[in-house]
């Protein structure tokens, strides 16, 4: 009797379970088509075409002479846009005017300036004045030489201002500089350049990861803002990428070129408000941030700079005759 009834209460349930499983199965295989056409619509179609003097004559790239900001420059040239480059070397931007108006014919206009410096803004803003803007690529940045606990950071007071002013301070100020007119016209794009970095807190990194976070989060807001208004605002985030900055001599598959990286980049606009712009780098950001808990990936990436930061020293040691050491480099071996 006892069984019969077991036996009644197991083909009472059988129904049910068999459409909550079949309903899993199949909420789980379209979540993975979804993903799987998603990732084909961004990583292979792409959304190159979006990109044209259509947003506006001009494409203004700061950091333009070396790395990413000098590809980034050379893209949109490419693409037909007339380009204001501005860093700090004017001899180093006159080069990159010079190679851009020979190679695809297009006007270049020049300012330099210390990012490093709060004072420079009315320049920059004498500028661009009349003209208009379709793209902004806030691209200039620092990172630290390497790897540094906060306290033994050379010159401390000095590296602080300098990163705020040059990672932060410059977003802020050159969206607030072309911005209006985009929104005026009702199109326009504006690339800010994060980092990884500024995904999970990244120890002996602390300021630069600091200050990416907030670049990433000062996009996407600004997003959310201006959309409505017909502006693209995007948040970028690469891993490592063979520049002067990262040291990175020898391009891998996760460790691309300028021109790779870029070019991969360029297709996610309009697609992904916030973008690893290379599809290793998205695989990378999935598994750190989705995959892998939060305290591991800061447990690894402080272990990471640890061992750097112990070679850099040791290096750098090797480097300097004992008696020509000072209080500053002896606290720096200190640890």
């Amino acid at each position: 009797m006892h069984s019969l009834k077991l036996d009644h209460m197991l083909h009472m349930t059988e129904t049910p379970l068999f459409w909550v499983g079949t309903f899993t199965v199949a909420s789980l295989s379209l979540w993975v088509l979804h993903r799987l056409l998603q990732g084909f619509r961004f990583w292979v179609l792409g959304n190159g075409q979006l990109l044209s003097p259509k947003l506006g004559k001009w494409a203004v790239v700061t950091g333009a002479t070396d790395g990413i900001g000098k590809v980034y420059a050379e893209k949109l040239a490419g693409k037909g846009f007339a380009m204001m480059l501005i860093s700090r070397s004017q001899d180093k931007l006159d080069d990159v005017a010079r190679q851009l108006e020979e190679q695809y014919k297009v006007e270049t206009k020049t300012i330099a300036v210390d990012f490093g410096l709060s004072d420079i803004y009315p320049k920059i803003e004498a500028g661009l004045a009349g003209l208009e803007i379709g793209v902004l690529v806030n691209n200039v940045g620092i990172s630290y030489p390497y790897p540094e606990y906060f306290l033994h950071i050379p010159d401390l007071d000095n590296f602080i201002t300098n990163m705020i002013n040059v990672n932060m301070t410059s977003v802020c100020q050159m969206t607030r500089l072309v911005l209006p007119r985009m929104v005026q016209r009702s199109k326009g794009v504006v690339l800010n350049i994060s980092s990884a970095s500024g995904m999970y807190p990244v120890p002996l990194l602390t300021v630069y990861s600091s200050s990416k976070a907030f670049v990433d989060f000062f996009s996407r807001g600004l997003q959310e803002e201006y959309k409505a208004k017909g502006i693209i605002v995007q948040s970028v985030l690469p891993f490592f990428v063979a520049t002067k900055m990262t040291r990175i001599k020898k391009p891998t598959l996760d460790k691309p070129t300028p021109e790779r990286y870029v070019a991969a980049e360029l297709n996610t606009i309009g697609l992904q408000g916030q973008t690893n712009g290379y599809f290793p780098h998205a695989v990378m950001g999935w598994l750190t941030t989705v995959l892998v808990p939060i305290n591991l990936v800061i447990y690894f990436g402080a272990r990471m700079n640890r061992a750097q930061r112990t070679g850099y020293l040791k290096r750098r040691k090797l480097r300097e005759p004992a008696n020509q050491s000072n209080g500053k480099s002896d606290r720096l071996k200190s640890e």
